[in-house]
């Protein structure tokens, strides 16, 4: 059942939670992960709702809401136990992430570029195949990463757009790194960087150039890149659609040193991952996830006349608005349950069904949050459309979903296609 309790104030006087948008019992969740999200929806639902619009109307970067994080152990959520975090596994990760997209998309995406950098370095790492030197390697620097954020709060962004064909994973990024002594000299352009200007680290995606050799995707490195730099420049205007608090802006690498330590991946691995483990970038869904439950929680509490700081007018006798909430149930239904099952079973090596259920998981999510935003504002009417009320926003955000590399909507539903009439190796030649 997905209608949400009415958030309103207890006896504790303690804002009463929503119900979780995935309930424990129902999805088989254990108590450890089942704290962990109620800890993202307490904290979304509490605190980051109220800022939402702030940082929406003034494109601004939700800066109080990352110490926020920090506070309550959600800044190291993906670090292992071991390094002092909170050892989440994918799923559990998801499952809050969509918590936090709930109450305020643009923290939520920002959020999961801070959390990938710990989630590719961590247990998506454990996953791939590394000798023991390698590995020992990884580990003493993944550690160094680690402090900074678990001890500092120290803020880590993913850049990964240049507006080519190398963020869907089909050319070498145009970002290099030359190898030099005790390093390498990065040059190159991220457009849409999430965090630009507020990350402590940008961790980048470029490709390894020695001298005299030709861009290959198999040398791709993926470095923590300090924004205090010498060569490390923000630039741009950020005035968009939706998603504005994640201040997406392009950020420049103008000849800058990268000390070996800096890597978040040892060579090859980043390869070996976007190979071995897909579902490492569906990892932007859950946010969307969040926002298809965010914009049936509006209309059933304004249908109910339960929305704060309006008269409560019911609205929900009417045939018409009965039959548009049913639909929306649905819609919201089929969305949970393909994109559950596709972030349960993500691991290392996935089944041919398991990766188009995959790609299929992300379309749905993606296409479908703003289908569920759309009908809602059809369903509540022109109020809804109120700058004032949090569904025009909802609205906005959701749309921007399907655009975002690498698994836009569009090559979802060419790689399914392809994929589901080819094997390996098949031509019609």
């Amino acid at each position: 059942m997905t209608m949400q309790v009415r958030k309103n104030i207890g006896a504790t006087g303690k804002v009463a939670l929503d119900a979780p948008i995935f309930d424990p019992v129902a999805f088989r969740l254990n108590d450890e992960q089942a704290g962990i999200i109620a800890r993202a929806r307490e904290i979304g639902q509490s605190v980051f709702a109220g800022r939402a619009a702030t940082y929406d109307r003034e494109a601004i970067f939700p800066t109080e809401n990352y110490r926020d994080l920090h506070r309550v152990g959600l800044l190291g959520i993906a670090v292992p136990k071991k390094h002092g975090g909170l050892g989440a596994n994918y799923q559990t990760y998801a499952l809050a992430a969509a918590e936090i997209g709930r109450y305020c998309g643009a923290t939520a995406l920002t959020w999961n570029m801070h959390v990938c950098s710990t989630l590719w370095s961590g247990p998506l790492a454990d996953d791939l195949d590394m000798d023991v030197e390698t590995r020992a390697e990884h580990e003493r620097r993944r550690a160094v990463h680690y402090k900074r954020i678990v001890e500092d709060g120290a803020i880590y962004s993913q850049p990964f757009s240049e507006g080519g064909a190398a963020a869907a994973g089909g050319v070498a990024f145009g970002t290099e790194a030359k190898p030099v002594k005790g390093g390498w000299i990065v040059n190159g352009k991220k457009i849409f960087a999430s965090l630009s200007g507020h990350a402590d680290y940008y961790g980048v995606l470029c490709t390894e150039m020695e001298e005299g050799e030709r861009a290959s995707r198999r040398n791709t490195l993926y470095l923590a890149i300090s924004a205090k730099s010498d060569g490390v420049s923000v630039v741009g205007d950020w005035d968009p659609l939706g998603m504005r608090g994640t201040v997406s802006r392009t950020l420049l690498f103008k000849d800058v040193f990268v000390p070996e330590d800096s890597a978040l991946m040892p060579r090859g691995v980043y390869f070996q991952a976007a190979m071995r483990w897909p579902h490492m970038f569906l990892t932007l869904s859950p946010t969307y996830m969040g926002l298809a439950q965010a914009a049936y929680d509006f209309t059933v509490r304004y249908l109910r006349g339960e929305v704060p700081g309006m008269p409560p007018v019911k609205r929900r006798m009417y045939p018409t608005k009965q039959i548009a909430v049913a639909q929306m149930q649905i819609k919201l239904e089929q969305i949970k349950a393909i994109w559950f099952q596709a972030v349960t079973e993500a691991h290392a090596n996935p089944s041919k069904e398991q990766v188009l259920r995959a790609y299929a998981a992300q379309y749905s999510v993606m296409e479908g949050a703003n289908e569920l935003a759309a009908l809602a504002i059809r369903t509540c009417g022109g109020q809804a459309m109120l700058r004032s009320l949090p569904l025009e926003r909802i609205y906005r955000d959701s749309r921007c979903g399907s655009l975002m590399l690498p698994w836009t909507a569009e090559l979802c539903l060419d790689r399914i296609g392809r994929e589901a009439l080819y094997e390996a190796g098949e031509t019609d030649d």
